[in-house]
């Protein structure tokens, strides 16, 4: 198979060189969106065969056969189709005619240097990626939208985790004559904005809110503003690092409670996909409430008994953090052994006092062995005058 992709512009007529006008004076199949469609038929040649892009994908691709002039927008690598037809075949030949890609376009428009820009696509994509470059503290976001991540859903985003300190640059139509558009805003401008499509976005600025190692625990909304609920920010990070969290992909933390654990491994590893799970109905809206104080974006919340939630459809954790169990833990352990990824940990912190009357790390060696896990050494820790912590942490065996 042999693939021409061909990057056009938003132009009523955009302009193709002799070389790729002969390509297509000598083709046969062709292929693009409905859009393309609309902007290059004068140039197909008599008894053209089209083939829309559509999804299913695969659906597409069964019909290519031979060779396949193919329209893009922009430049086909930049989050393009020839970066689908790589993945779907990647022993297919593709000879390149890009364009500038609409980013490049609105910087241009704005002679604004684009070199230290983070790249981030929405378009048929979630929100991990964008809430990792504001958590990030990105000072230049390029973004290519979609009907649903919108700018002005974009800008309510942010204002919701507090990111206001960004400027958005949003250019619609980029490369038609007749309705381009170009317009800087506020977020909370653009919040209130409707936008033609297709555009994209860029925003400059920073969040000017403290970045913290460790959030200190009087500044979370808290249950019933008891602060003995919360886990210390001491105990936070060495739990964060019993976690080995640098290099782990998903996080399951079961009874988030305030949500401290959570907020703390999405800011400090926002590469992170995190499940919080809760029993208690309230906490829902702590965890909201904390989300939002601290920018912490895109953690998905579960609220009901651990043991009954629907799991089977979420990401394989290959890091767990028991907050709560309600003596319940050797359930909970045997449950999270059933999607725990082969090198996965469990971690869980024991405190050490003369009112509790279950000894959860009794429970936790138990669990242990009855499952076939490898305790790692606990680390103990006193902070201040409270009780001793003992930091629990079990894997898989090998």
């Amino acid at each position: 198979m042999k693939f021409y992709v061909i990057g056009i512009s938003d132009a009523p007529r955009p302009y193709l060189p002799p070389e790729v006008i002969s390509i297509i004076c000598k083709g046969r199949i062709f292929s693009g969106g409905k859009r393309h469609y609309g902007l290059v038929a004068p140039y197909l040649p008599v008894g053209a065969e089209w083939i829309d892009i559509t999804t299913p994908l695969d659906a597409v691709f069964e019909q290519y056969h031979d060779e396949v002039i193919v329209f893009a927008s922009g430049d086909p690598l930049f989050f393009g189709f020839a970066n689908t037809i790589r993945r779907k075949m990647p022993d297919a030949e593709i000879v390149l005619f890009p364009s500038f890609n609409s980013l490049q376009l609105l910087a241009h428009r704005l002679v604004m240097p684009y070199n230290d820009m983070r790249i981030v696509s929405l378009t048929g994509r979630p929100w991990p990626d964008f809430d990792r470059a504001l958590i990030e503290r990105a000072g230049k976001i390029g973004v290519l939208t979609d009907h649903e991540h919108t700018p002005a859903a974009i800008a309510r985003r942010m204002l919701e985790y507090g990111y206001n300190g960004y400027e958005m640059h949003v250019g619609e139509h980029l490369g038609n004559p007749n309705e381009e558009r170009i317009s800087t805003w506020t977020l909370e401008q653009a919040s209130e904005q409707t936008f033609d499509y297709p555009n994209c976005l860029i925003l400059v600025g920073n969040d000017p809110r403290p970045q913290y190692f460790g959030i200190p625990e009087g500044e979370f909304a808290l249950l019933d503003g008891r602060e003995k609920m919360i886990t210390k920010a001491p105990i936070r990070l060495l739990t964060l690092q019993a976690l080995e969290l640098p290099q782990r992909s998903v996080l399951w933390d079961i009874g988030f409670c305030t949500g401290s654990v959570s907020i703390e491994a999405r800011l400090q590893f926002p590469h992170l996909h995190i499940e919080a799970f809760e029993i208690r109905p309230e906490c829902e809206v702590l965890m909201q409430e904390n989300s939002r104080r601290f920018g912490a974006p895109g953690i998905n919340r579960h609220i009901g008994d651990f043991l009954e939630a629907d799991i089977d459809a979420l990401p394989r954790p290959d890091a767990v953090f028991i907050g709560g169990h309600g003596g319940k833990l050797k359930e909970i352990m045997a449950r999270v052994m059933t999607v725990l990824t082969d090198d996965g940990a469990i971690v869980m912190n024991s405190v050490t006092s003369p009112m509790v009357h279950t000894d959860s790390h009794q429970l936790f060696n138990e669990a242990c062995q009855e499952l076939g896990l490898t305790q790692c050494q606990p680390t103990r820790i006193i902070l201040n005058d409270n009780n001793p912590i003992e930091i629990l942490k079990c894997k898989k065996k090998f």
